[in-house]
């Protein structure tokens, strides 16, 4: 059961790679540029990226030949990849690279290094550039989607942050796919914004809610009060150490340790890795606020939104996936403008953010069941899944978190170019005041992850109704 409770979530991607050349181009260039691309992408999110190659089938591990698609295409389809790179070593052979992503049919990624020079009467370039354009036309006839980075060095900060960026997009895109989300109780009458429709998310997307009874965690909670076993009274211990408990009463701050370790172990149980849990509506039936249980557990990598908002849900599902595992997500309330700071938003909520997200200079206190600190400093993006009428969109944006007016609860201020903007596209939504953030730059993904969900992604420059 201890290794239940400790499990933390991971990201995990299979990435097939196969390097290209045109037939007749040199192939001691090729495996020249081979090598060298090659060392970079080995050296990205190695913890959670498997690079799958194709050096036991091809030459030098480039393929030109068609007789050797049948056998990359095997081997990339054993191995189960979750995307496909084709990196372009000079102008490539466009019929095979087609042929092999159009059989496997995953997200695509396209990209070649920049030519250092052109052609000469003593040597032939490479034409590289060129060779993309070709193969990415063919790519579309076959109706393969695909992503590609601009034509560039290959030691450069626009191939290593390109590569990433597609990373991320196709752990957005493996992370829906067969998402379950415990649904934690009902939605609080009052809160028809967080309706969603579950069985077009469902149909849509694939994925799944599962419903799990209130009564379930506390009884569960209840069973792992009484049995006070070993990672319990450490847990206990730990929480007691990090926040100031001194303001709740001995036997509630273990019903709090007591529900987050049954909360866990209900979402485990039903494979979910995301939730949406009602919360101050059911504080009479869990006998304590549940709030810090929401923080404690997206330090564990599994968020759970607010008020039972499944589209919240979704939401920190797309940006944990995003940050592939970098630090966690959270969802925040907007809530009023800085006093002092026409530009910079309250991020706000009862008392449910991250403790490993909270500022170093300040402390914690855990009231009731509530968190109580500020959150630190740093890049801040921000996103929101939602619809309307059946049409879903993803809103993101990013800012700076910085320090503010004090207010009670877990708290940041968003500092932004333009907040009026920023405010006027949730006033005409779709979008309610619930959004997902993560602190990180992770803008480029979000859009592309939009794209090849075929849903409308936002942003605060787009055009779009103003205010008056």
């Amino acid at each position: 059961m201890s290794e239940l409770y400790s499990r933390k979530y991971e990201t995990k991607i299979t990435l097939g790679v196969a390097p290209t050349k045109r037939s007749f181009l040199s192939m001691e260039e090729a495996k020249r540029q081979k090598d060298r691309f090659m060392a970079v992408i080995r050296s990205i999110k190695p913890g959670i990226v498997e690079i799958v190659d194709i050096d036991d089938i091809c030459e030098n591990g480039i393929m030109y030949r068609t007789t050797d698609t049948d056998k990359v295409i095997a081997k990339f389809r054993a191995a189960g990849i979750d995307a496909l790179f084709i990196p372009h070593c000079d102008f490539g052979e466009e019929q095979v690279s087609a042929s092999v992503a159009a059989a496997l049919m995953v997200p695509t990624l396209i990209w070649g290094p920049r030519d250092e020079r052109p052609n000469t009467d003593e040597a032939r370039g490479r034409d590289t550039q060129c060779g993309m354009f070709a193969c990415t036309k063919v790519l579309m006839r076959y109706g393969v989607r695909f992503s590609y980075i601009f034509n560039c060095a290959t030691e450069s900060s626009e191939f290593s942050d390109g590569y990433t960026n597609f990373i991320r997009t196709v752990a957005v895109l493996k992370a829906l796919r067969g998402l379950r989300i415990a649904k934690f109780g009902a939605r609080p009458g009052p809160f028809l914004s967080v309706t969603a429709n579950e069985g077009d998310l469902m149909t849509k997307f694939g994925i799944t809610t599962v419903p799990v009874k209130i009564h379930e965690v506390v009884d569960e909670a209840t069973a792992i009060e009484r049995e006070n076993g070993e990672f319990f009274r450490s847990y206990l211990a730990d929480l007691k150490n990090r926040m100031d408990c001194s303001a709740m009463p001995e036997d509630l701050v273990k019903r709090s340790a007591a529900l987050k370790l049954a909360v866990k172990k209900k979402m485990l149980e039903n494979n979910c890795t995301v939730g949406a849990m009602e919360c101050w509506t059911a504080k009479d039936q869990f006998g304590v606020m549940i709030c810090s249980v929401l923080g404690e557990m997206a330090d564990d990598g599994y968020p759970i939104s607010c008020e039972t908002d499944v589209n919240g849900a979704v939401t920190m599902a797309i940006l944990r996936a995003c940050s592939l595992d970098e630090g966690p997500v959270f969802l925040a309330d907007l809530t009023i403008r800085d006093p002092n700071n026409d530009n910079s938003e309250l991020l706000w909520h009862c008392g449910c953010f991250p403790y490993s997200l909270k500022d170093p200079s300040c402390g914690a206190k855990l009231v009731n069941g509530v968190e109580q600190f500020r959150l630190r400093k740093g890049k801040l993006t921000v996103c929101r899944f939602d619809d309307l009428n059946g049409v879903y969109q993803l809103f993101a944006g990013e800012g700076k978190a910085t320090t503010g007016t004090e207010t009670n609860g877990t708290y940041v201020y968003l500092e932004t170019e333009n907040w009026k903007r920023w405010e006027e596209k949730f006033i005409f939504g779709p979008y309610i005041h619930h959004v997902g953030c993560a602190y990180g730059s992770y803008f480029p993904a979000l859009r592309e992850a939009a794209r090849y969900l075929d849903i409308k992604f936002d942003q605060v420059d787009d055009e779009g109704p103003f205010s008056l």
